[in-house]
């Protein structure tokens, strides 16, 4: 048994195809199932059941394949802690970030971050709060930049920074005729709001104080994949919805005057880099925390907490 051997099962596992778990690995498929099937004989279980397609794992293989991801996951950390004690930033780096955050924020930070550190090849993905918490629970994604917080006892957040909330109100609008609002001052019924899995779209629910059902019977009703669609619906057909205090900084001068301001306290959303609470590469958490920082415009508050919306 090798590690090799487990990065095939796993690839196999993640892809349920053995030509593209072949692909993905960059070997051929006859080397790839050669060298599963000599494991399979190794340790007297069948990993697969080869019959189904897509290719599913046997009720064993199940548990080999998790126990294999562990294994492999633990030796990542052992390289980690080594690189860590020389106080190195190099190797490989994944970096999952939330889609509300991503276009606006790794912009600022992400090549001066990339410049100042060559050795450091870095891997980036925008997923969505859930799936960035189980990656970094397996060991897929190192960093995770997402708000918080988590409440996940497995996790280690550190706060950057508080993105306040604005209103973003077409001009017809009630609440444009106010300096500033409050969340009761909403037409909920006219509220654009993002699709299920974004953790905006819970703390949107938490500040309007809305339930689910407030929304079933729009006449009009539509969720939005990202905050460049909440805006154009804004501009296109009218309504409101909530931005985050980044999204606003590239509006143009006719767009920034649908912008309002909520009353304090003024809501927020508390914005971390979180690790797996057995991430050892200290210089990196501490490197990318400062170049972010660095980075930020002056506007963003980066210790005050005001009123933090859950997710």
């Amino acid at each position: 048994m090798n590690f090799q051997q487990l990065e095939y099962i796993i690839a196999v596992d993640t892809h349920r195809h053995f030509a593209k778990a072949a692909e993905k690995t960059f070997v051929t498929q006859p080397t790839l199932s050669m060298m599963i099937q000599k494991l399979e004989e190794e340790l007297g279980v069948r990993i697969f059941d080869r019959s189904k397609q897509p290719v599913t794992p046997t009720q064993e293989g199940v548990e080999v394949i998790a126990r294999a991801r562990q294994i492999l996951a633990d030796t990542n950390r052992l390289r980690e802690f080594t690189k860590a004690l020389k106080h190195e930033i190099s190797g490989e780096l994944s970096l999952a970030v939330i889609p509300t955050l991503a276009p606006y924020l790794l912009p600022l930070f992400i090549k001066p971050f990339v410049e100042n550190h060559p050795k450091l090849r870095i891997n980036i993905r925008e997923l969505v709060t859930n799936d960035i918490i189980n990656s970094l629970k397996n060991g897929d994604t190192d960093i995770g930049l997402l708000a918080t917080p988590l409440h996940d006892d497995k996790l280690e957040e550190h706060p950057v920074f508080y993105e306040e909330f604005f209103a973003y109100a077409a001009t017809d609008e009630k609440v444009s005729r106010k300096k500033y609002l409050l969340p009761k001052d909403i037409d909920t019924r006219k509220l654009w709001l993002l699709e299920e899995g974004h953790c905006l779209r819970n703390q949107v629910f938490n500040l309007c104080e809305l339930k689910k059902k407030d929304t079933e019977n729009d006449r009009l009703h539509y969720e939005a994949g990202s905050i460049e669609t909440l805006k154009n619906l804004v501009d296109h057909h009218k309504g409101i919805t909530i931005l985050p205090h980044l999204a606003t900084l590239n509006l143009n001068k006719k767009q920034k005057e649908k912008i309002r301001e909520f009353a304090h306290p003024k809501p927020v959303r508390e914005i971390s880099l979180v690790v797996n609470k057995n991430f050892h590469r200290s210089s990196i958490l501490k490197a990318l925390q400062k170049e972010i920082e660095n980075q930020l415009p002056p506007s963003i508050n980066r210790t005050q907490k005001k009123r933090v919306l859950e997710i």
